[in-house]
Protein backbone atom coordinates (compact mmCIF):
# COMPACT_ATOMS: atom_id res chain seq x y z
CA UNK A 1 0.00 0.00 0.00
CA UNK A 2 1.37 3.35 -0.82
CA UNK A 3 1.71 6.38 1.39
CA UNK A 4 -0.62 8.18 -0.73
CA UNK A 5 -3.63 5.17 -0.38
CA UNK A 6 -2.84 4.80 3.70
CA UNK A 7 -3.13 8.77 4.01
CA UNK A 8 -6.64 8.80 1.86
CA UNK A 9 -8.13 5.96 3.55
CA UNK A 10 -6.87 7.72 7.43
CA UNK A 11 -8.77 10.74 6.00
CA UNK A 12 -11.81 8.54 4.88
CA UNK A 13 -12.20 6.89 8.42
CA UNK A 14 -11.98 10.38 10.32
CA UNK A 15 -14.54 11.68 8.14
CA UNK A 16 -16.77 8.52 8.83
CA UNK A 17 -15.51 8.64 12.40
CA UNK A 18 -16.58 12.79 12.43
CA UNK A 19 -20.15 11.78 10.82
CA UNK A 20 -20.86 9.26 13.59
CA UNK A 21 -19.90 11.52 16.39
CA UNK A 22 -22.14 13.96 14.86
CA UNK A 23 -24.91 11.83 14.46
CA UNK A 24 -24.27 10.08 17.97
CA UNK A 25 -24.56 14.02 19.72
CA UNK A 26 -27.71 14.51 17.36
CA UNK A 27 -29.95 11.37 17.60
CA UNK A 28 -32.45 12.36 20.26
CA UNK A 29 -33.55 9.42 22.92
CA UNK A 30 -36.47 8.48 23.10
CA UNK A 31 -37.70 8.43 26.77
CA UNK A 32 -38.08 5.20 28.48
CA UNK A 33 -41.39 3.62 28.65
CA UNK A 34 -43.00 4.07 32.44
CA UNK A 35 -46.13 2.42 33.16
CA UNK A 36 -45.09 1.83 36.70
CA UNK A 37 -48.57 1.51 38.65
CA UNK A 38 -48.37 2.99 42.18
CA UNK A 39 -50.63 0.98 44.70
CA UNK A 40 -53.82 1.87 45.02
CA UNK A 41 -54.09 2.73 41.27
CA UNK A 42 -57.10 0.28 39.66
CA UNK A 43 -56.48 1.31 36.17
CA UNK A 44 -55.15 -2.03 35.09
CA UNK A 45 -57.20 -3.76 37.67
CA UNK A 46 -59.94 -2.56 35.63
CA UNK A 47 -58.45 -3.80 31.74
CA UNK A 48 -58.07 -7.22 33.32
CA UNK A 49 -61.35 -7.70 35.17
CA UNK A 50 -63.10 -6.65 31.14
CA UNK A 51 -61.26 -9.47 29.86
CA UNK A 52 -62.98 -12.62 28.73
CA UNK A 53 -59.76 -15.31 28.29
CA UNK A 54 -59.88 -18.70 27.33
CA UNK A 55 -59.02 -21.11 29.68
CA UNK A 56 -56.58 -23.96 29.44
CA UNK A 57 -59.65 -26.53 28.00
CA UNK A 58 -60.38 -23.72 25.44
CA UNK A 59 -63.66 -22.21 27.59
CA UNK A 60 -63.65 -18.63 27.59
CA UNK A 61 -63.64 -17.33 31.19
CA UNK A 62 -64.73 -13.90 32.64
CA UNK A 63 -62.36 -12.49 34.60
CA UNK A 64 -64.77 -9.83 36.34
CA UNK A 65 -66.06 -13.61 38.48
CA UNK A 66 -62.91 -12.52 40.39
CA UNK A 67 -63.91 -9.00 41.05
CA UNK A 68 -64.28 -8.54 45.18
CA UNK A 69 -61.85 -11.15 45.48
CA UNK A 70 -57.99 -10.83 46.00
CA UNK A 71 -55.99 -12.05 43.36
CA UNK A 72 -52.29 -13.09 42.64
CA UNK A 73 -52.20 -12.84 39.29
CA UNK A 74 -49.14 -14.54 37.63
CA UNK A 75 -48.26 -13.99 34.18
CA UNK A 76 -46.34 -16.64 32.43
CA UNK A 77 -45.59 -18.80 29.32
CA UNK A 78 -44.18 -22.70 29.01
CA UNK A 79 -40.82 -21.48 28.06
CA UNK A 80 -39.91 -19.62 30.87
CA UNK A 81 -37.78 -21.64 33.32
CA UNK A 82 -38.61 -19.58 36.28
CA UNK A 83 -42.13 -19.23 35.69
CA UNK A 84 -42.48 -23.36 35.17
CA UNK A 85 -40.21 -23.79 38.60
CA UNK A 86 -42.43 -21.82 40.45
CA UNK A 87 -46.11 -23.25 39.85
CA UNK A 88 -45.81 -26.21 42.14
CA UNK A 89 -45.21 -23.96 44.62
CA UNK A 90 -47.70 -21.64 43.22
CA UNK A 91 -50.05 -24.79 43.31
CA UNK A 92 -49.55 -25.70 46.81
CA UNK A 93 -49.82 -22.57 48.11
CA UNK A 94 -53.15 -22.29 46.51
CA UNK A 95 -54.34 -25.83 47.96
CA UNK A 96 -53.17 -25.06 51.60
CA UNK A 97 -56.16 -22.74 51.35
CA UNK A 98 -54.57 -19.25 50.49
CA UNK A 99 -57.29 -19.55 48.01
CA UNK A 100 -60.25 -18.85 51.21
CA UNK A 101 -58.61 -15.65 51.05
CA UNK A 102 -56.79 -14.83 47.62
CA UNK A 103 -57.22 -16.55 44.41
CA UNK A 104 -54.31 -17.15 42.17
CA UNK A 105 -54.86 -17.16 38.63
CA UNK A 106 -52.07 -17.60 35.87
CA UNK A 107 -52.33 -15.63 32.30
CA UNK A 108 -50.47 -17.51 29.90
CA UNK A 109 -48.44 -16.05 27.28
CA UNK A 110 -48.15 -18.28 24.65
CA UNK A 111 -50.32 -20.34 22.18
CA UNK A 112 -53.39 -21.96 23.34
CA UNK A 113 -52.13 -25.12 21.82
CA UNK A 114 -48.98 -25.04 24.38
CA UNK A 115 -50.45 -23.62 27.24
CA UNK A 116 -53.03 -26.74 27.24
CA UNK A 117 -50.44 -29.22 26.14
CA UNK A 118 -48.60 -27.98 28.99
CA UNK A 119 -51.47 -28.28 31.72
CA UNK A 120 -52.31 -31.44 30.35
CA UNK A 121 -48.82 -32.43 31.75
CA UNK A 122 -48.54 -30.58 35.23
CA UNK A 123 -51.21 -30.48 38.10
CA UNK A 124 -51.69 -27.10 38.35
CA UNK A 125 -54.56 -26.18 41.21
CA UNK A 126 -55.08 -22.65 40.07
CA UNK A 127 -57.02 -21.37 37.06
CA UNK A 128 -54.84 -20.89 33.87
CA UNK A 129 -55.90 -18.42 31.11
CA UNK A 130 -54.55 -18.18 27.80
CA UNK A 131 -53.97 -14.35 26.61
CA UNK A 132 -51.19 -14.58 24.06
CA UNK A 133 -49.05 -11.84 23.15
CA UNK A 134 -51.70 -9.23 24.45
CA UNK A 135 -50.68 -10.76 28.27
CA UNK A 136 -47.68 -9.08 27.73
CA UNK A 137 -49.49 -5.60 27.31
CA UNK A 138 -51.71 -6.45 30.39
CA UNK A 139 -48.35 -7.14 32.95
CA UNK A 140 -47.47 -3.66 31.34
CA UNK A 141 -50.26 -1.89 32.34
CA UNK A 142 -50.09 -3.14 35.60
CA UNK A 143 -45.66 -1.65 35.59
CA UNK A 144 -43.92 -3.94 33.74
CA UNK A 145 -42.04 -1.90 31.51
CA UNK A 146 -39.57 -4.96 30.14
CA UNK A 147 -42.34 -7.00 29.86
CA UNK A 148 -40.23 -9.96 31.58
CA UNK A 149 -41.49 -13.17 32.92
CA UNK A 150 -42.59 -14.24 35.38
CA UNK A 151 -44.41 -11.23 36.82
CA UNK A 152 -46.79 -11.50 39.46
CA UNK A 153 -49.46 -8.74 41.14
CA UNK A 154 -51.16 -8.55 43.65
CA UNK A 155 -54.38 -6.95 44.09
CA UNK A 156 -56.48 -6.62 46.98
CA UNK A 157 -59.74 -7.58 47.67
CA UNK A 158 -60.73 -3.90 47.11
CA UNK A 159 -59.80 -3.84 43.46
CA UNK A 160 -56.30 -2.23 44.34
CA UNK A 161 -52.57 -2.92 43.14
CA UNK A 162 -51.12 -4.06 46.88
CA UNK A 163 -47.77 -5.08 45.11
CA UNK A 164 -45.86 -6.49 42.04
CA UNK A 165 -42.96 -8.83 41.40
CA UNK A 166 -40.57 -9.31 38.66
CA UNK A 167 -39.11 -12.74 38.38
CA UNK A 168 -39.26 -16.09 40.44
CA UNK A 169 -41.58 -15.59 43.47
CA UNK A 170 -39.48 -15.49 46.74
CA UNK A 171 -42.32 -17.63 48.78
CA UNK A 172 -41.25 -16.08 52.44
CA UNK A 173 -41.82 -12.35 50.90
CA UNK A 174 -45.01 -13.65 49.35
CA UNK A 175 -46.62 -15.14 52.37
CA UNK A 176 -46.03 -11.86 53.99
CA UNK A 177 -47.69 -10.03 52.22
CA UNK A 178 -49.91 -11.91 51.81
CA UNK A 179 -50.42 -12.00 55.34
CA UNK A 180 -51.40 -8.20 55.29
CA UNK A 181 -54.14 -8.36 53.34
Amino acid sequence: MTKKNLIAYTVIALMFGAMGAYVATQHKQAAPITNTIAPGVTGPVDALYKQSLPDAAGTTQALARFKGKALLVNFWAPWCGPCVQEMPELSALQAEGVGKNVQIIGIGIDTPSNIAEFAGKFKIAYPVYVAGMGGTDLSRQFGNAAGGLPYTVLIGADGQVKKTYLGRLKFDQLRADLATL
